[in-house]
Protein backbone atom coordinates (compact mmCIF):
# COMPACT_ATOMS: atom_id res chain seq x y z
CA UNK A 1 0.00 0.00 0.00
CA UNK A 2 2.65 2.34 0.74
CA UNK A 3 4.39 1.75 -2.49
CA UNK A 4 1.30 2.97 -3.96
CA UNK A 5 0.91 5.53 -2.04
CA UNK A 6 4.23 6.34 -3.19
CA UNK A 7 3.84 5.92 -7.12
CA UNK A 8 0.50 8.03 -6.89
CA UNK A 9 2.26 10.95 -4.87
CA UNK A 10 4.93 11.29 -7.13
CA UNK A 11 4.34 10.15 -10.77
CA UNK A 12 7.21 11.72 -12.42
CA UNK A 13 9.77 10.08 -10.32
CA UNK A 14 7.70 6.61 -10.08
CA UNK A 15 8.25 6.94 -14.39
CA UNK A 16 11.94 8.01 -14.09
CA UNK A 17 12.93 5.05 -12.16
CA UNK A 18 10.97 2.42 -14.35
CA UNK A 19 12.75 4.11 -17.53
CA UNK A 20 16.22 3.81 -15.79
CA UNK A 21 15.56 0.14 -14.56
CA UNK A 22 14.51 -1.12 -18.15
CA UNK A 23 17.89 1.28 -19.81
CA UNK A 24 19.97 -1.20 -17.73
CA UNK A 25 18.26 -4.22 -18.89
CA UNK A 26 18.60 -2.89 -22.38
CA UNK A 27 21.98 -2.08 -22.08
CA UNK A 28 23.13 -5.30 -20.19
CA UNK A 29 21.13 -7.42 -23.37
CA UNK A 30 23.33 -5.63 -25.90
CA UNK A 31 26.36 -6.11 -24.56
CA UNK A 32 25.45 -10.28 -24.37
CA UNK A 33 24.62 -9.73 -27.73
CA UNK A 34 27.90 -8.01 -28.71
CA UNK A 35 29.68 -10.63 -27.16
CA UNK A 36 27.35 -13.42 -28.53
CA UNK A 37 27.94 -12.14 -32.38
CA UNK A 38 31.11 -10.42 -32.78
CA UNK A 39 33.05 -13.14 -30.57
CA UNK A 40 34.13 -10.61 -28.29
CA UNK A 41 37.57 -11.63 -26.84
CA UNK A 42 37.75 -14.39 -29.30
CA UNK A 43 40.44 -14.23 -32.38
CA UNK A 44 41.40 -17.00 -35.09
CA UNK A 45 44.85 -16.66 -37.17
CA UNK A 46 44.16 -16.35 -41.51
CA UNK A 47 45.97 -19.17 -43.26
CA UNK A 48 47.99 -19.37 -46.63
CA UNK A 49 45.68 -20.08 -49.47
CA UNK A 50 48.20 -17.80 -52.08
CA UNK A 51 49.61 -20.42 -54.74
CA UNK A 52 46.46 -22.11 -54.27
CA UNK A 53 43.66 -23.39 -56.74
CA UNK A 54 40.85 -21.58 -56.37
CA UNK A 55 38.65 -24.55 -55.11
CA UNK A 56 41.11 -25.40 -52.93
CA UNK A 57 41.57 -22.23 -51.20
CA UNK A 58 37.68 -21.76 -50.40
CA UNK A 59 37.92 -25.13 -48.59
CA UNK A 60 40.38 -24.29 -46.66
CA UNK A 61 39.02 -21.16 -45.23
CA UNK A 62 36.18 -22.48 -44.61
CA UNK A 63 37.54 -25.25 -42.61
CA UNK A 64 38.70 -22.55 -40.45
CA UNK A 65 35.67 -20.67 -40.36
CA UNK A 66 36.15 -17.67 -42.81
CA UNK A 67 33.96 -16.40 -45.19
CA UNK A 68 35.31 -15.79 -48.94
CA UNK A 69 34.69 -12.99 -51.83
CA UNK A 70 36.49 -12.33 -55.10
CA UNK A 71 37.53 -9.25 -55.25
CA UNK A 72 39.23 -8.73 -58.57
CA UNK A 73 40.58 -11.12 -61.05
CA UNK A 74 44.59 -10.32 -62.39
CA UNK A 75 47.06 -11.91 -64.88
CA UNK A 76 50.78 -13.46 -63.82
CA UNK A 77 52.35 -15.46 -66.01
CA UNK A 78 54.58 -16.83 -63.36
CA UNK A 79 50.77 -18.51 -61.99
CA UNK A 80 48.74 -20.92 -63.26
CA UNK A 81 45.44 -19.76 -64.34
CA UNK A 82 42.68 -19.96 -62.11
CA UNK A 83 44.87 -20.00 -58.74
CA UNK A 84 45.06 -17.54 -55.92
CA UNK A 85 47.53 -14.50 -56.39
CA UNK A 86 46.92 -12.34 -53.60
CA UNK A 87 44.52 -12.48 -50.19
CA UNK A 88 43.76 -9.79 -47.91
CA UNK A 89 44.24 -10.14 -44.76
CA UNK A 90 47.16 -11.84 -45.06
CA UNK A 91 48.16 -14.98 -44.08
CA UNK A 92 49.27 -15.20 -40.21
CA UNK A 93 46.74 -12.03 -39.51
CA UNK A 94 44.79 -12.65 -36.28
CA UNK A 95 41.06 -11.31 -36.77
CA UNK A 96 37.74 -11.97 -35.80
CA UNK A 97 35.77 -15.74 -36.25
CA UNK A 98 34.06 -16.03 -38.95
CA UNK A 99 35.72 -12.72 -40.90
CA UNK A 100 35.49 -12.09 -44.73
CA UNK A 101 38.67 -12.99 -46.53
CA UNK A 102 38.97 -10.99 -50.07
CA UNK A 103 40.98 -13.13 -52.85
CA UNK A 104 42.81 -12.12 -55.68
CA UNK A 105 42.32 -15.13 -58.69
CA UNK A 106 44.80 -15.28 -61.86
CA UNK A 107 42.88 -15.01 -64.55
CA UNK A 108 41.83 -18.03 -66.73
CA UNK A 109 42.13 -15.73 -70.06
CA UNK A 110 45.17 -12.91 -70.20
CA UNK A 111 44.36 -9.42 -70.10
CA UNK A 112 43.07 -7.74 -74.03
CA UNK A 113 44.23 -4.73 -74.41
CA UNK A 114 43.38 -1.91 -77.23
CA UNK A 115 46.90 -1.29 -79.18
CA UNK A 116 45.71 1.39 -81.11
CA UNK A 117 42.57 3.68 -80.70
CA UNK A 118 42.13 5.17 -84.25
CA UNK A 119 39.28 4.60 -85.41
CA UNK A 120 40.13 3.40 -88.64
CA UNK A 121 39.64 -0.44 -88.43
CA UNK A 122 41.15 -1.19 -92.36
CA UNK A 123 44.66 0.11 -91.37
CA UNK A 124 47.00 -1.80 -90.02
CA UNK A 125 47.86 -0.11 -86.11
CA UNK A 126 51.38 2.40 -85.77
CA UNK A 127 51.63 2.53 -89.37
CA UNK A 128 54.21 5.55 -90.26
CA UNK A 129 55.12 5.95 -86.81
CA UNK A 130 58.14 6.78 -85.74
CA UNK A 131 60.06 3.59 -84.02
CA UNK A 132 60.36 5.35 -80.80
CA UNK A 133 56.96 6.45 -80.40
CA UNK A 134 55.72 2.70 -80.92
CA UNK A 135 57.95 1.08 -78.58
CA UNK A 136 57.15 3.77 -76.15
CA UNK A 137 53.33 3.24 -76.67
CA UNK A 138 53.48 -0.62 -76.36
CA UNK A 139 55.63 0.24 -72.84
CA UNK A 140 53.19 1.81 -71.33
CA UNK A 141 50.49 -0.39 -72.43
CA UNK A 142 52.18 -3.29 -70.51
CA UNK A 143 53.79 -5.39 -73.20
CA UNK A 144 56.58 -6.89 -72.36
CA UNK A 145 57.53 -9.80 -74.90
CA UNK A 146 58.69 -6.89 -77.79
CA UNK A 147 61.15 -7.53 -80.65
CA UNK A 148 62.19 -5.38 -83.75
CA UNK A 149 62.87 -6.46 -86.97
CA UNK A 150 64.37 -4.64 -89.40
CA UNK A 151 63.11 -4.05 -93.66
CA UNK A 152 65.11 -2.37 -96.61
CA UNK A 153 63.48 0.70 -96.57
CA UNK A 154 64.42 4.51 -97.54
CA UNK A 155 63.22 5.94 -94.05
CA UNK A 156 63.06 4.37 -90.22
CA UNK A 157 59.28 4.81 -89.93
CA UNK A 158 57.42 1.52 -88.82
CA UNK A 159 55.72 -0.50 -91.56
CA UNK A 160 53.69 -3.09 -89.35
CA UNK A 161 53.15 -3.87 -85.81
CA UNK A 162 52.46 -7.81 -85.57
CA UNK A 163 50.71 -10.09 -82.16
CA UNK A 164 51.53 -13.58 -82.73
CA UNK A 165 52.61 -13.56 -86.53
CA UNK A 166 49.15 -11.41 -87.46
CA UNK A 167 49.00 -8.04 -87.77
CA UNK A 168 47.61 -5.96 -85.69
CA UNK A 169 44.87 -3.34 -86.71
CA UNK A 170 43.46 -0.20 -85.75
CA UNK A 171 40.63 -0.57 -82.65
CA UNK A 172 42.07 -4.05 -82.44
CA UNK A 173 42.44 -5.90 -78.92
CA UNK A 174 45.67 -7.74 -78.03
CA UNK A 175 46.36 -10.22 -75.25
CA UNK A 176 48.81 -8.95 -72.65
CA UNK A 177 51.28 -11.50 -73.43
CA UNK A 178 51.16 -11.57 -76.78
CA UNK A 179 54.58 -11.17 -78.76
CA UNK A 180 54.60 -8.48 -80.68
CA UNK A 181 56.91 -7.60 -83.19
CA UNK A 182 57.52 -4.32 -84.47
CA UNK A 183 59.09 -4.00 -88.35
CA UNK A 184 61.19 -0.76 -89.00
CA UNK A 185 62.71 0.38 -92.04
CA UNK A 186 65.71 0.54 -91.89
CA UNK A 187 66.72 3.62 -94.30
CA UNK A 188 69.33 1.59 -96.39
CA UNK A 189 67.30 2.48 -99.58
CA UNK A 190 67.79 6.62 -98.83
CA UNK A 191 71.30 5.71 -98.12
CA UNK A 192 72.00 3.90 -101.31
CA UNK A 193 70.09 6.40 -103.77
CA UNK A 194 72.82 9.21 -102.14
CA UNK A 195 75.80 7.22 -102.75
CA UNK A 196 74.97 6.41 -106.15
CA UNK A 197 73.96 10.02 -106.71
CA UNK A 198 77.00 11.09 -105.31
CA UNK A 199 78.72 8.62 -107.42
CA UNK A 200 77.30 10.26 -110.25
CA UNK A 201 78.08 13.77 -109.51
CA UNK A 202 82.00 12.77 -109.01
CA UNK A 203 81.59 10.89 -112.53
CA UNK A 204 79.81 14.51 -114.14
CA UNK A 205 82.78 16.72 -112.44
CA UNK A 206 85.63 14.11 -113.45
CA UNK A 207 84.10 13.76 -116.82
CA UNK A 208 84.03 17.76 -117.44
CA UNK A 209 87.63 18.14 -116.19
CA UNK A 210 89.14 15.77 -118.61
CA UNK A 211 86.66 17.65 -121.43
CA UNK A 212 88.69 20.65 -120.22
CA UNK A 213 91.87 18.81 -120.79
CA UNK A 214 91.08 17.36 -123.66
CA UNK A 215 90.26 20.85 -125.63
CA UNK A 216 92.79 21.31 -128.20
CA UNK A 217 95.13 24.06 -127.97
CA UNK A 218 94.37 26.74 -130.19
CA UNK A 219 97.15 26.61 -132.93
CA UNK A 220 99.35 30.16 -133.62
CA UNK A 221 98.16 31.90 -137.19
CA UNK A 222 101.24 31.24 -139.75
CA UNK A 223 103.48 34.03 -140.10
CA UNK A 224 102.91 35.74 -143.57
CA UNK A 225 106.42 34.90 -145.99
CA UNK A 226 108.56 38.08 -146.10
CA UNK A 227 108.80 40.12 -148.80
CA UNK A 228 112.07 39.99 -150.79
CA UNK A 229 114.37 42.98 -150.86
CA UNK A 230 113.87 44.35 -154.35
CA UNK A 231 117.30 45.04 -156.16
CA UNK A 232 117.58 49.07 -157.55
CA UNK A 233 119.22 49.04 -160.47
CA UNK A 234 121.80 51.97 -161.20
CA UNK A 235 121.08 54.54 -163.95
CA UNK A 236 123.31 53.92 -166.49
CA UNK A 237 124.99 57.18 -168.04
CA UNK A 238 125.21 57.72 -171.62
CA UNK A 239 128.72 57.92 -173.11
CA UNK A 240 127.42 61.75 -173.93
CA UNK A 241 126.60 62.84 -170.80
CA UNK A 242 130.42 62.13 -169.71
CA UNK A 243 130.99 65.11 -171.79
Amino acid sequence: MSGDFYFRRHPVMANSMIIFIIACIGIVIVFLSLNLFTHHGESDTVPSVENMSYTEAIKMLRKHGFRTDIRDSIYNEEIQPGFVVEQFPKAGSTVKPGRKIFLYINAVHPKEILVDGENRPSESAFKGYSRRQVIAKLEELGFKNIRIVTVPGDDDRVVRVTANGKTIMKMQKVPINAAIVVEVRDGALRHQTDSLLQEQYMEYVLDGDEDVFEMEEPQAEEAAPAEEPQEHEEPVADEDDEW
